[in-house]
């Protein structure tokens, strides 16, 4: 199956899919037919803050035609922060859309977690990544952890490079969710945290978004 990507959202996100996907497919022995399209992060940063659904569907729109002409036969968007208006998306597209929200709480299900902390964009943070994971308890952060947790991931997304000060907030936010509110994992709502964070050597449990998306991007493409 021709893969398409919505990516650019932000460009660190875009090359962890790609890399994922590339070793995923060689593992398997199976060519990667793969096309990406590049989306603005500011303009989707903008429509989210604004809650414009219409707009950024318009623009998913667009880029999924463009995807089709290509050949793709499914697409995805390589963004937590993206799915805001994920719904709407899946009606319109011309393409089957792999959802990540639905794929990561089909992946806590299978998981034996009561507690689960979030990192992400304030609007990912607070909605909890939009309500879509309905199988455990999800806590976000409060107060000023909150801000200072959305500041740090919309400039290394924006930027595609963390800084150790940015790391620094992602990391102490984490432990103190684990340690204050009882959390067993932390879940990775931004894509771009793939910067900051790695299951072969972080100390605490994580459910990477990220990951269980690529995966299930590439389980559609070869089963």
């Amino acid at each position: 199956m021709h893969i398409g990507l919505i990516g650019g959202i932000g460009p660190a996100a875009t090359d962890f899919y790609y890399r994922r996907l590339i070793s995923t497919f060689a593992s398997k022995k199976v060519t990667l037919e793969l096309t990406i399209v590049h989306a603005d992060t500011p303009t989707l940063l903008g429509n989210l803050a604004s809650n414009d659904a219409a707009t950024q569907v318009a623009i998913y729109m667009k880029l999924t035609n463009r995807l089709a002409a290509a050949g793709a036969e499914c697409v995805a968007i390589t963004s937590a922060a993206g799915h805001f208006c994920i719904d709407a998306f899946k009606a319109s597209s011309v393409l089957p859309v792999v959802d990540m929200i639905a794929e990561v709480n089909r992946a806590i299900e299978q998981r034996a977690f009561e507690r689960v902390g979030i990192l992400g964009t304030r609007a990912v943070m607070k909605t909890r990544l939009y309500g879509g994971v309905s199988c455990v308890e999800v806590i976000a952060p409060s107060g000023q952890d909150l801000e200072d947790v959305h500041q740090a991931y919309v400039a290394m997304a924006a930027s595609g490079i963390v800084t150790e000060a940015q790391r620094a907030v992602f990391v102490a936010v984490s432990k103190q969710l684990i340690k204050e509110s009882g959390v067993e994992a932390i879940m990775l709502g931004g894509t771009d945290l793939a910067l900051v964070f790695n299951e072969r050597d972080t100390e605490f449990p994580l459910i990477d978004c990220a990951g269980i998306h690529a995966d299930a991007i590439a389980k559609l493409a070869t089963t």
